[in-house]
């Protein structure tokens, strides 16, 4: 049997450009986005300004985290305790997570069989619910359609914070994801698109959302260093009620990233390449499901996804062992227990029980399995052959037992 080697865990190496510049970062000593020469931009303020030349947007601030920015934008737009904020029944544990951080409650929506939200049920939930906020998950990098989205969410008053932790460089119908609502967070954690361990970004075109975001990531007042932000006369008012809730970016992550900014189309181009092989690899096997994307938008195949719908738990847990056996390594979303990355909205226990049978369903078969740069084409080619053998076996009697 065939066998793949590689590791599912190890990404590409920091371009020689980014090592160079952090050296020189460390070698001045000026971590701190604040600590700079009188004149002297730092790399953080640089890569804002880059930031958000490469979204389109006015502002852009650079955090932390990924996480950090979601909490940042909720407390931007005033959501506090008690607060409902509607959000994705299929995300990751950060989502849930910054609303629960800022005393709100969140209110959970179906999905659907493309792994988008359910605009039917988002809808239904904005109506029964009251929620005047949605924390958009785009989940895996999935866009659900985004015109449709913001027609019911503009109709109906809801302010839109989108997550975009797996769409940075996708699009929608040529807009690029983070752009449709108030407010786009990314990530930069080590398996997203560009790497900095950790880190993050939010954008916005609105003023004041970003005069409350640069104070609340810690400005000390020195808000007139940040070059991609409204004008310092703007801050006059919110720099006496804002807190600060500290979650700057410091320089040496900022020069790391920079340069992986700027290669970044190209990046796309090589996941979604890897991306077609496997998802080609995977089409027309009995009792595996493939998820259709939606034609109007531009994803990044860092990750793919398949279901297994009429397999049972036990046929699915056999299954990952023995794609785990030849070193393939699979995520599944209908475990019992969670592991790693494949919590869901039932194991949140800081957020209310909910029901969401649709998102049940689905995530029930739901198998997730990422696709860093590190593989070959061939490698992918090997790996969707791997998982083609043993999907093929599901439901055929054991050959020791008959």
């Amino acid at each position: 049997m065939e066998t793949f080697t590689g590791s599912f865990t190890q990404q590409e190496p920091i371009p020689e450009e980014g090592i160079e510049a952090a050296v020189a970062v460390m070698r001045h000593g000026r971590l701190h986005r604040y600590n700079v020469e009188p004149g002297e931009l730092g790399e953080t303020a640089l890569l804002e300004q880059e930031f958000a030349a490469f979204t389109g947007a006015k502002y852009t601030l650079a955090v932390a985290s990924g996480g950090y920015a979601m909490g940042a934008a909720l407390r931007a737009i005033g959501v506090g305790p008690g607060d409902k904020v509607l959000s994705n029944g299929f995300t990751l544990a950060p989502v849930p997570g910054a609303i629960a951080a800022v005393g709100a409650d969140p209110v959970f929506v179906e999905i659907a069989e493309d792994l988008t939200i359910d605009l039917d049920d988002l809808a239904a939930k904005i109506d029964s619910s009251g929620a005047k906020v949605l924390l958009l998950s785009h989940m895996r990098g999935h866009l659900c359609d985004m015109d449709a989205l913001m027609a019911i969410c503009e109709g109906a008053g809801v302010k839109v914070i989108e997550d975009c932790a797996h769409t940075m460089g996708a699009e929608w119908k040529g807009v690029p994801s983070g752009r449709h609502g108030l407010i786009g967070c990314y990530s930069c954690q080590t398996y997203k698109h560009i790497n900095s361990g950790e880190g993050g970004f939010l954008i916005s075109d609105d003023p004041d959302v970003m005069v409350r975001a640069i104070i609340l990531s810690g400005s000390y007042m020195l808000y007139e260093r940040h070059s991609a932000a409204p004008p310092s006369e703007s801050f006059e008012q919110a720099k006496w009620e804002t807190p600060n809730v500290s979650g700057r970016m410091d320089n040496l992550r900022a020069a790391i990233l920079r340069p992986q900014l700027s290669n970044l189309g190209s990046q796309v181009e090589a996941w979604n390449a890897r991306y077609k092989i496997v998802e080609t690899g995977l089409r027309n096997i009995p009792g595996l499901r493939v998820i259709e994307r939606n034609p109007g938008g531009l994803y990044v195949g860092s990750s793919i996804q398949f279901r297994l719908p009429e397999a049972s738990p036990g046929e699915i847990d056999d299954f990952c062992a023995a794609c785990a056996a030849r070193g393939v390594e699979l995520k599944w979303f209908g475990a019992a227990v969670p592991k790693a990355f494949t919590s869901r909205y039932d194991s949140w226990r800081y957020a209310r029980p909910q029901s969401l049978p649709r998102t049940d369903r689905i995530l029930a078969g739901l198998l997730d399995m990422r696709l860093p740069l590190t593989f070959s084409e061939d490698d992918c080619a090997l790996i969707s052959r791997v998982i083609r053998d043993e999907a093929l076996k599901l439901g055929q009697p054991d050959v020791a037992t008959g």
